[in-house]
């Protein structure tokens, strides 16, 4: 094992995360009830596993082109990521409501990793414009187009 190299082992650990992730997320759509509620989640994990496994199998076979790999620099900017993603999938989504939740978290993740200025009122008002582009577009598809539940709490 010698002869594979640091990034393709990120590679592999990374994919292989995912992948794990996309079993669970499926098989948690296949297993829960109404089975109404879960329609379109169960279409959008399958393909998600699928994807998923794909790279998995690809990295392990080393077929994938895995670039130099992660910086620690890197790792640090991914993990204040993975923790509001944390916060918003086991905390925030149930207490505050699918919409403002995902509202607050996307707003946050957007002034984290938008390279425009913090101290210029145009870049924020342009974060608002696109947070609430975004809501406007998964309320519309949710709700209104595709007519699924979504998480009920608190706001909506």
């Amino acid at each position: 094992m010698s002869d594979i190299s640091l990034p393709r082992i990120q590679h592999i650990a990374a994919s292989g995360v995912v992948a794990a992730v996309g079993v669970w997320v499926t098989y948690v759509s296949f297993t829960q009830q109404p089975a109404q509620a879960f329609l379109f989640p169960r279409l959008i994990a399958t393909v998600f596993v699928i994807l998923a496994l794909w790279t998995f199998i690809k990295a392990c076979l080393g077929w994938s082109k895995v670039g130099s790999g992660l910086s620690a620099r890197d790792c640090k900017r991914l993990a204040v990521g993975l923790i509001i993603a944390c916060i918003y999938i086991f905390w925030m989504a149930k207490g505050l409501g699918f919409y403002t939740a995902t509202a607050i978290a996307f707003f946050v993740l957007l002034s984290i990793y938008d390279p425009a200025p913090h101290t210029a009122l145009k870049s924020w008002v342009k974060r608002i414009a696109i947070t609430a582009c975004f809501i406007a577009v998964m309320y519309g598809l949710f709700a209104k187009l595709l007519t699924v539940y979504t998480p009920r709490e608190i706001f909506f």
